[in-house]
């Protein structure tokens, strides 16, 4: 696995970073890599349909060196079930985190770089597009 990169700021540590070559996926579950499956219907979620370009991009990017971590809405109760879902279909991944808030709009306040890209049906490699964001007023 890559090495953080610790990083000091006025002679005090702070977080350390990831190498600016180096990406640290968050990557939903239902509907981005397989069928948009509710948490009130948990029994499909064992037979959900892959989305087979996601499998192969993952991977890649994993294979790459970046780091890939499910984040879902799926509850912890569903955690089993969807480790055994991701090791049978065949993904690399260095995390799993349950419980995201549900409802989407999701609006990411963090102290580190967020860059956020909306899965629109095709997982491809990712380019550069200038776009318009929010950001604090200063």
């Amino acid at each position: 696995m890559t090495k953080l990169v610790e990083k000091i700021v006025d002679g005090e540590n702070i977080s350390p970073v990831l190498p600016d070559n180096i990406k640290n996926y968050l990557i939903d579950i239902d509907g981005t890599i397989c069928d948009d499956i509710p948490n009130e219907e948990p029994e499909r979620m064992a037979t959900a349909n892959l989305y087979s370009d996601a499998l192969e991009t993952l991977n890649k990017w994993y294979d790459q060196g970046h780091y890939i971590t499910f984040f879902t809405s799926r509850v912890e109760e569903h955690r089993e079930v969807t480790e055994v879902w991701l090791k049978e279909n065949g993904f690399r991944y260095h995390g799993l985190l349950m419980g995201k808030p549900r409802g989407g709009n999701y609006h990411w306040v963090d102290n580190h770089i967020v860059r956020a890209t909306r899965f629109d049906g095709k997982f491809t490699d990712l380019v550069e597009k200038d776009v318009t964001i929010q950001v604090f007023k200063s």
